[in-house]
């Protein structure tokens, strides 16, 4: 019997936030997985264990959720005044694809300490001890992400005392920028419809108002009570209700044809990464996944966020900056369960706890626009070495 060898191929095995992925340098990658299309795909795809009819991803790296379900492809930037080139690439869990139309801001914190460990930045830009500035070119949505990464005694530092609630260990601090986030040019807007918030139509499950805002990553933003939540829930409360899930997708796919990212409803079956739907409450008192109280003082508002079909444990980084972004903007739905009003930065509560994000947004002629959002992160490396996988190109 015909059998396909395995290969090997160096890899490392990272968490970046509150997300696992493998990360790849583009040149140790076989020749035909250098490029995008079918062959790169189901190499990703092996590597993580995907598709997998069990949803456990048991014969591959991924560990079943979609904040481990995750690959990056680094290389030298060919861009001026970029360090490195970071693709990101979403496995489908139980569908053969990978999804690349977005970034994963939780690796993003990863890019930098992978990139100064694996040769990929220039050595004069990196400091001995202190900080190294790392730019980074986002290729999935065309951005620039600046990295600030500390340094101790020549090597990455990883160790610290930044504490990221859904990381159940403090780490060094990666403070990230993401510049001008929001989606621009080739007829793009940050609100794709034109306005901050719409009745978004959905048949057979209801009219909603919505903030369909693109800053990032494409996201659609709902009130909670509108949907009979609380928002303060956790992932049990919705990834054990079969119609919650069903609403909320068919409410996702909706939105991303009113945002113009598919050009049919079904098509967003094959475009799980994005957009994401998410709910926003104002403050209450109540507990995280953790058990830590959160008291209604403690932060400004709640947000709950799908990712890939289920509540994500804690939030997304780049929803994180959708989130920024719209509590910067006045009578978003976002800026209204904050309080309403002009704001630089916004504390919310997730399923895990509490995150702040800020971001610098200015009016001009009446249009709003997002020069920076930031936010802090951790990183470390679990294991390097080599991912072994069946292969024939």
């Amino acid at each position: 019997m015909a059998h396909a060898p395995q290969i090997k191929i160096p890899a490392t095995y990272m968490r970046g936030g509150t997300s696992k992925g493998v990360f790849f340098v583009l040149d140790d990658l076989p020749e035909a997985a250098r490029v995008p299309g079918a062959p790169r795909d189901r190499l990703l795809l092996r590597v993580i264990g995907s598709p997998d009819p069990y949803g456990k991803q048991t014969d591959g790296m991924g560990a079943a959720t979609s904040s481990t379900s995750k690959t990056v492809i680094l290389s030298r930037s060919t861009r001026p005044d970029h360090d490195v080139d970071y693709l990101f690439g979403q496995v489908s869990i139980d569908q053969p694809f990978v999804d690349w139309s977005g970034n994963c801001g939780n690796l993003t914190s990863a890019v930098g300490p992978f990139a100064i460990r694996n040769g990929l930045i220039d050595a004069t830009r990196v400091p001995r001890d202190g900080t190294a500035v790392v730019r980074i070119w986002q290729a999935n949505i065309g951005k620039t992400i600046i990295s600030h990464v500390p340094m101790t005694a020549g090597e990455v530092q990883e160790t610290g005392d930044f504490e990221l609630d859904g990381v159940a260990c403090p780490a060094a601090e990666i403070r990230l920028e993401f510049m001008n986030p929001a989606e621009e040019g080739g007829g793009g807007s940050m609100f794709p419809t034109g306005n901050v918030v719409d009745t978004l139509e959905v048949p057979g499950v209801g009219r909603f108002q919505a903030t369909m805002i693109d800053s990032g990553i494409p996201t659609i933003f709902l009130d909670a009570d509108a949907l009979g939540f609380n928002g303060a829930e956790l992932q049990g409360d919705i990834n054990g209700d079969p119609a919650a899930l069903a609403r909320l997708e068919t409410i996702r796919a909706h939105g991303a044809l009113r945002m113009g990212l598919v050009k049919a409803v079904e098509d967003a079956a094959q475009r799980q990464h994005t957009p994401k739907v998410a709910w926003v409450a104002r403050p209450k008192a109540h507990v995280a996944s953790s058990g830590k109280a959160i008291g209604a003082g403690d932060v400004d508002l709640l947000v709950r966020a799908m990712s890939m079909g289920k509540l994500h444990h804690a939030m997304m980084g780049t929803a994180s900056v959708a989130i920024a972004t719209a509590a910067a903007i006045p009578g978003t739905l976002v800026n209204l369960a904050a309080g309403g009003g002009e704001r630089g930065s916004v504390c919310f509560g997730h399923p895990s706890g509490t995150l702040r994000v800020g971001s610098q947004a200015i009016e001009v002629d009446g249009q709003w626009t997002v020069t920076k959002a930031i936010m802090s992160r951790s990183a470390r490396v679990l294991m390097q070495g080599w991912v072994h996988v069946p292969f024939e190109g």
